[in-house]
């Protein structure tokens, strides 16, 4: 939001309030102030009776926190007088405007709670006794008018924040899933062939079916999953593949259990083969309908950027929130990064980031996401995981950091060290709150001495 457009709404509000007398701003005032719960409540219940609504509202910390927010935001509102600063206030419903949009909120169902809001003020207004006639009109009209311009403010935030964010994601899916689409599609047909290979293998060494691995879960399925069909999103062809996918996982595999299905093995490895061979087939088709997609690459360390961290994060919650899936994310700190810089210059610098990338790149899986937020941060997005295992994954890189020798300029090496802090999707549907957390246990690892990992609480 622009600071002429802030300037703007501030100068409305004052002329709003402007308008009204010291009495009547002081009775909306008090009215706010003592039914602030009530209100509250109210607004959460209008709310939650939308179907919609109740999926965003529903969680344990977003019913509290709203709860808490919504009176403090009546008090808040309706305290302020003609001669205050009104840029914070503009800015704080920019804020709430901007978390709507992050979260996905419908705007409508925000502007019928404010609407029920009114309409619950305006029945307190009546009740009070102390105000005749022409004071609980203009007190109804204040009450209205302030109600209105918050929503107004909220919604131009709103309606910014998603047009910024529908940009990215069209960016997004258009932009290459490698840095090379040719070498990406040859690592992804081999990934595939992994999956047929050891499925083969397992079945061969008398695994049990419920012991066979499934695509979904395989390197290329996480991959494709998480990253492929967002990409190639409207494809013809990557519907095939899912439903090729959900064929072999739902139908196929577990077919090797049901009785009497013994003489039936060779003609299923067929189909399953042939299935293979059907997605192999298609993801080609894509990679070539594809080859000029867009880079959104950091440019030192080819990782993705800061660009698409609101795009992915609001994917992974949205596919968390939908499918009862587990996420992690691992804010990746190096140690002593300044030193290196100072000790050895810059080139230095840039090659323990290079290297850095490389490491973090070959012990993630495909499915998962790494991104350079800038300097020595590194951000890592772990697809269907939950805490222990984000902890282990942690843990693990941590180690091998720390094992690796990291090459300089004029054939020198240095051991490097990182700080993680963890925090796992709890159910809370803006992202922001997860990154918190993880930042937050960045910081106890830090303070601690760093290299080493922390988990954040609930």
């Amino acid at each position: 939001m622009s600071h002429h457009s802030d300037e703007q709404h501030a100068a409305e509000w004052r002329h709003l309030l402007h308008r009204y007398s010291a009495p009547v701003r002081q009775q909306v005032r008090a009215l706010a102030a003592m039914h602030r719960h009530m209100l509250a409540s109210h607004f959460y219940v209008q709310m939650m009776q939308d179907k919609v609504a109740s999926t965003y509202l529903s969680h344990e910390q977003v019913h509290s926190r709203l709860h808490a927010s919504m009176q403090t935001w009546l008090t808040g509102v309706f305290a302020l007088g003609p001669h205050d600063d009104l840029m914070p206030a503009v800015a704080q419903q920019n804020k709430i405007g901007e978390v709507h949009a992050r979260i996905d909120v419908p705007v409508n169902l925000v502007l019928r709670g404010a609407r029920s809001l009114k309409e619950k003020m305006h029945a307190l207004l009546q009740d009070d006794a102390s105000l005749d006639g022409a004071q609980r009109a203009a007190a109804g009209q204040l009450v209205t008018q302030v109600i209105d311009l918050t929503m107004e403010i909220m919604s131009q935030a709103y309606s910014t924040s998603r047009d910024r964010n529908s940009r990215a994601k069209e960016a997004y899916r258009l932009f290459a899933v490698a840095q090379n689409v040719s070498t990406e599609r040859e690592r992804r047909r081999a990934a595939l062939l992994d999956w047929e290979n050891q499925l083969m293998f397992d079945h061969a060494v008398g695994l049990q079916p419920g012991q066979l691995p499934r695509l979904g879960m395989s390197e290329f399925g996480l991959w494709f999953r998480h990253k492929g069909a967002h990409a190639f999103q409207g494809a013809s062809e990557t519907e095939t593949i899912l439903h090729a996918m959900q064929r072999i996982d739902e139908v196929l595999l577990p077919a090797f259990a049901q009785p009497g299905s013994e003489g039936q093995r060779i003609p299923q490895l067929r189909e399953l083969r042939e299935h293979s061979k059907h997605i192999a087939f298609h993801l080609d088709a894509l990679f070539e309908q594809n080859s000029e997609l867009e880079a959104g690459r950091d440019v030192l360390t080819r990782l993705l950027n800061r660009k698409f961290l609101p795009v992915v994060l609001g994917k992974s919650v949205d596919h968390a929130r939908s499918n009862g899936a587990s996420f992690a994310v691992l804010a990746i700190d190096i140690d002593h990064f300044k030193q290196i810089n100072d000790g050895h210059g810059h080139e230095a610098g840039d090659m323990v980031l290079q290297q850095m990338a490389s490491l973090l790149t070959h012990h993630t899986r495909g499915g998962d996401y790494l991104f350079r937020l800038g300097g020595e941060e590194f951000l890592l997005l772990l697809v269907d995981t939950p805490l222990a295992g984000a902890r282990r994954a942690a843990e693990k890189l941590c180690a091998q950091v720390a094992a690796e020798a990291f090459h300089l300029p004029r054939d020198q090496t240095a051991q490097v060290t990182v700080s993680i802090g963890v925090a796992a999707f709890n159910g809370h549907p803006d992202y922001q709150t997860l990154l918190r957390r993880a930042d937050a246990a960045l910081y106890q690892v830090k303070h601690a001495g760093r290299n080493g990992v922390v988990v954040a609480a609930d």
